[in-house]
């Protein structure tokens, strides 16, 4: 099994196109060390030509550019992407769908069926992609069912719910419901090795935790240091919480949520890094302390294979 991480940043990318924090004004001066970032997508493939894209960013075009075994060139008309799995409807997740419109045949597409509701309603991407190429809908449970893609031999997917909103554009942003927001597991069934996806989680609820604790490789929320990060910026009035995204420090943190997963040879990454974070620096204090607690910050272009 592969992955390959297409965007690690938070919605907006670092730099973030209207932000002049310290990050972004600093990156784009080269005054500061750090690398800019596409926003949050992975593919994971098991043959190496045809990929699952997990979440279609709006940086879509950018990551195939840069990816060349996504476009194989197989045909005429080709892509690596066989299919796209959405994790929620957030925008920064599903507004790619729209630059996939050129395919020849319609695009597999996997959601819960809440998500399915938002992108045919609030924010009514299928209805848009039925004047191009259309959409082969299948559905992911996330009740103990496992998911297996024909694209993807030999990879079982396992979904859970977490909790968190819906986007705003939703009929039912204020009554969230399960499969508003999901994790994945991603387990090599040659191998027995596992991957655990959850790049928005805010609560870590006992089914997550026993996710967690049986992964290789983790790739987890990574948005903000602090909870207070944006409000202390004058640059929201929400924390981290309000956004559905765990902090990595204080009590109850990421770090210290990793720190108790001692699974021999684990890897532990964040991504879905928010352009205001800290971490982003390279040679900054608070991706010292992360490398002492053996956790790794992602970047795009990072390759895992289990």
């Amino acid at each position: 099994m592969k992955i390959r991480v297409l965007g690690s940043s938070a919605g907006g990318g670092f730099p973030q196109w209207n932000c002049n924090c310290r990050n972004c004004d600093g990156v784009r001066r080269g005054t500061l060390k750090a690398t800019p970032r596409t926003q949050s997508s992975i593919v994971v493939g098991a043959n190496g030509e045809d990929w699952l894209l997990v979440n279609a960013s709006p940086d879509i075009l950018a990551q195939i550019a840069a990816h060349p075994e996504l476009q194989p060139a197989r045909r005429a008309r080709d892509s690596g992407i066989a299919a796209v799995l959405t994790m929620d409807a957030q925008i920064d997740h599903v507004t790619g769908l729209l630059m996939l419109r050129e395919r020849d045949t319609p695009l597999p597409l996997y959601t819960t069926d809440v998500v399915w509701q938002d992108l045919s309603s609030g924010f009514p991407v299928t209805s848009i992609l039925s004047h191009y190429c259309g959409v082969e809908r299948h559905r992911v449970p996330f009740d103990g069912e496992a998911l297996t893609i024909p694209a993807l031999a030999g990879v079982r997917i396992e979904a859970l719910a977490l909790s968190s909103k819906a986007p705003p554009y939703s009929p039912h942003r204020e009554a969230p419901q399960p499969g508003d927001n999901i994790g994945l597991s991603f387990v090599d069934t040659h191998s027995g090795k596992r991957a655990f996806y959850a790049p928005g989680l805010g609560a870590i609820e006992p089914h997550v935790m026993a996710a967690m604790r049986q992964a290789d490789l983790l790739l987890v929320d990574g948005t903000c240091w602090t909870n207070d990060e944006m409000i202390q910026l004058g640059l929201s009035g929400k924390t981290a919480a309000d956004m559905g995204h765990l902090a990595q420090t204080g009590a109850g943190g990421m770090i210290e949520v990793l720190d108790s997963i001692d699974r021999p040879g684990v890897r532990k990454v964040l991504i879905h890094i928010n352009n205001t974070n800290p971490i982003l620096v390279e040679d900054g204090p608070e991706r010292r302390v992360l490398a002492e607690h053996g956790i790794e910050v992602a970047r795009d272009g990072m390759a895992f294979e289990l």
